[in-house]
């Protein structure tokens, strides 16, 4: 059994408790309790429910995300990942990350490749506008 600070026996098969936490998200996303675009339990509902510290909690969400289960929205919370598809209910979710399948590394690099090369796109664009109204734009300041 898991310690109360995911500590591992030596040698011993036993989970740590984030690993514990996964596992339970993960048993709740396969059976349907949880589905792609739902959010995830807050941190704080976590460290209540495991009796876990902050920190382990942190752990077990950043292997969920690593694994391609779970996806982060800053301000929002972490949601369920899609596996290749949109849900329905999930027009909120419109990251790159948000339609990686699971464990789908490959797929999320190259989303966020795309993203990138999208964004340095709109900072060129940017860069012209800029150039275009100091050169001809007006005296305003020189």
């Amino acid at each position: 059994m898991a310690t109360r600070r995911g500590r591992r026996p030596a040698g011993s098969g036993v989970q740590l408790t984030f690993e514990v936490i996964a596992e339970t998200l993960r048993e709740q996303i396969r059976s349907g309790g949880l589905k792609p675009g739902d959010a995830l339990p807050t941190q704080a509902v976590l460290m209540r429910e495991f009796g876990a510290a902050s920190l382990t909690v942190q752990k077990a969400m950043a292997l969920l995300k690593q694994d391609g289960w779970a996806v982060s929205r800053p301000g929002k919370g972490a949601f369920v990942a899609h596996h290749g598809h949109v849900a329905d209910d999930a027009d909120d979710l419109d990251g790159p990350e948000a339609t990686a399948p699971v464990g789908g590394m490959a797929a999320r690099v190259e989303a966020l490749e795309r993203a990138l090369a999208e964004a340095a796109q709109q900072i060129a664009d940017l860069r012209g506008r800029v150039e275009t109204l100091e050169s001809g734009g007006g005296g305003r300041g020189h």
